[in-house]
C-alpha cells in the first residue's frame, strides 16, 4: 500500500448527541417562484392577521429541502403553500460552489434508491456539475484478518452501489431545485420559540390549526408541522414526544485524503475500538470516516500531522487482507452522538410528524444516517399527496400515522442492524472473532445472502436474508 503523505491537517471536535428513533410521524423571505402575501391571502386566505401555511418545515438542512422539493414536484402537493423555518443563512446566501474548492470533510453516501428521488425532482443534475463519485465496488475486512467480504454492483445487475457527495453539495442541489419550481414557499430566517394548538372554530374555514411563534416576535398557523430539525429538535420538545436511547461513547474523525488514482471503492475496516471508513468523493480525494473511543480521539487530535498520518496507515494498512492506496490532504475531527428512539407523539399534540435525525439518530459506521431521512422525507410527501387525493386534513393523526407505519419498521431495522455491528464488534474474544469472521464469510461466498445485503444497503426495502 502506498504511504499517506500529510498536506495539512485541522481539527474540528463538536459535541455528539443521542442516536435517536422517532416512531411517529410573520416576515419570512419569499424564494423566487413563490406568490406573495397578497397572492397566498388570495389563494389561501390569512388566520386573522397572521400567515396561514398548509406546511411549515422547521429546519431547512437536506432532509428537510428533501420534503419541500417532493411536495413541489408532486402534482397533488404542488399547490400547498409551504413554509420553511431555519435561521442558516446558507438559505438565503446565494453563492456558488466552486468545483476546484478543496473538498469538505462532511460527506453523505446516497444510495441508488436516494439517487432515483432526486432524479425524479430534477435535483440529481445539479449534483453531477460538482465533485461526486460512484462507487461499484465497496470492501469491508477486520483487524484480526479473518473476516473479509467484498460487495460488486454487479453482483446485483446494477452499475453502482452508491455515490459519495460534499453534504453542502446536496443541500445545494435541492435548495436549487426548490428556487426553480413553482411552488409556494417562504422562509423565514429564524428559530422557532414556541408552538400550540388552536381548536376549530365556527369562523375560521381551516379547522384546528398549530400556531408557531418564532424568535423574532413574528408568528404564523400551519396545519402540519414538520421537524426537521435535527436531533435536538426544537418541534420534538414543544409537541413532547419523548425519546429513548443509549450512549456509544465514541467519537469519528474526519479527515480528506488525495490519491494518485482515482478511487471507485468504499472501504471500510473493523478495528478493535471502532471502524475506519475509506470513501471516494471524486477529483482523486477520498473520505475518511474513523470511529474510536474518546481518548484516542483526544490523543489523535494533539499529534504532530506525520504522526497522525502514520495512526491513519497503521490502522488502514498493517499486513491484514488487501488494502486500499492513498495519500493524505487534508482532515477534521468530528465527534459523534449515541443511539436514540422517540416514542408515538401524544395525541393531545396532532399536526406534528419528525423526519431525519429529528426522529432517529444512528452509528455513523455505514453512512446510513441520511438515506433513512431522505426516505423519511420522501414518504410523508407520498402520505400528504394520498390524503390529499381523498380530501382529507393533511395534518390529522390518522393520516400521520400511515407515515409512522412505512417507515418505523425500515428505520427500525436499519438501527438494529447498525447497532449490532457496533456491538459485536466492541468485544474482542477469541470464539467471538471466529463467529464474526464465518459472517464475513458466509457474506462474501453465499451468493443468495450476498445479492440480499447488498439491495438492502443499496435502499430497497428488504430484510438482508435469504429470499
Amino acid at each position: 500500500m502506498n504511504r499517506i503523505t500529510a498536506r495539512r491537517v485541522t481539527f474540528n471536535i463538536n459535541a455528539l448527541k443521542l442516536a435517536q428513533r422517532t416512531l411517529c410521524g410573520g416576515a419570512g423571505v419569499k424564494l423566487s417562484g413563490a406568490d406573495s402575501d397578497q397572492e397566498i391571502a388570495d389563494k389561501h386566505g390569512f388566520h386573522g392577521n397572521l400567515p396561514m401555511h398548509d406546511v411549515a418545515i422547521v429546519g431547512g438542512g437536506m432532509v428537510g429541502m428533501a420534503l419541500a422539493c417532493s411536495l413541489a414536484h408532486k402534482p397533488l402537493t404542488n399547490q400547498l403553500n409551504v413554509a420553511i423555518i431555519d435561521s442558516n443563512p446558507a438559505l438565503l446566501s446565494g453563492g456558488c460552489i466552486k468545483k476546484e474548492d478543496p473538498p469538505d470533510p462532511r460527506v453523505s453516501t446516497v444510495t441508488p434508491a436516494t439517487m432515483a428521488l432526486f432524479k425524479e425532482m430534477g435535483a440529481w443534475k445539479y449534483v453531477e456539475q460538482h465533485r461526486h463519485a460512484y462507487f461499484d465496488k465497496m470492501q469491508v475486512w477486520d483487524y484480526t484478518g479473518l473476516g473479509y467480504t467484498r460487495y460488486n454492483a454487479r453482483d446485483i445487475n446494477k452499475e453502482v452501489l452508491g455515490c459519495v457527495v460534499e453534504n453542502k453539495v446536496l443541500h445545494k442541489s435541492l435548495l436549487s431545485c426548490l428556487q426553480n419550481a413553482d411552488f409556494q414557499q417562504k422562509i423565514y430566517p429564524c428559530r422557532l420559540s414556541s408552538m400550540a394548538m388552536q381548536p376549530s372554530s365556527s369562523s375560521s374555514p381551516h379547522g384546528s390549526l398549530a400556531k408557531l411563534e418564532l424568535s423574532d416576535g413574528n408568528s404564523l398557523y400551519a396545519k402540519l408541522v414538520v421537524g426537521s430539525d435535527g436531533s435536538k429538535s426544537r418541534v420534538k420538545e414543544l409537541a413532547g414526544i419523548n425519546s429513548t436511547g443509549w450512549k456509544y461513547s465514541q467519537n469519528a474523525i474526519i479527515c480528506t485524503v488525495q490519491h494518485t488514482d482515482e478511487n471507485r471503492c468504499a472501504w471500510q475496516r473493523f478495528l478493535p475500538n471502532g471502524p475506519i471508513a475509506l470513501l471516494p468523493i471524486g477529483d482523486n480525494f477520498s473520505n475518511i470516516v474513523w470511529t474510536m473511543n474518546p481518548d484516542e480521539s483526544s490523543d489523535r487530535k494533539s499529534m504532530s500531522e506525520v504522526d497522525f498520518v502514520k495512526e491513519v496507515n497503521s490502522a488502514l494498512d498493517n499486513g491484514y487482507g488487501p488494502h486500499p492506496k492513498s495519500q493524505l490532504s487534508g482532515s477534521s475531527a468530528f465527534s459523534w452522538l449515541t443511539a436514540d428512539t422517540t416514542l408515538s407523539a401524544n395525541e393531545c399534540f396532532e399536526r406534528v410528524a419528525l423526519i431525519g435525525d429529528a426522529a432517529h439518530t444512528v452509528h455513523p459506521l455505514a453512512g446510513q444516517g441520511v438515506n433513512m431521512g431522505f426516505g423519511d422525507a420522501f414518504s410523508l410527501s407520498k402520505v400528504i399527496a394520498e390524503g390529499i387525493a381523498v380530501g382529507s386534513d393533511i395534518g390529522e393523526v390518522t393520516l400521520l400515522r400511515r407515515y409512522e407505519s412505512e417507515r418505523k419498521p425500515a428505520n427500525l431495522t436499519m438501527m438494529a442492524i447498525l447497532d449490532g455491528f457496533q456491538k459485536a464488534y466492541s468485544v474482542d474474544f477469541g470464539p467471538l472473532n471466529v463467529l464474526r469472521a464465518a459472517a464475513f464469510q458466509g457474506a462474501h461466498y453465499i451468493s443468495p445472502l450476498k445479492r440480499n445485503i447488498i439491495s438492502y444497503a443499496s435502499g430497497e426495502q428488504r430484510f438482508p436474508l435469504f429470499s
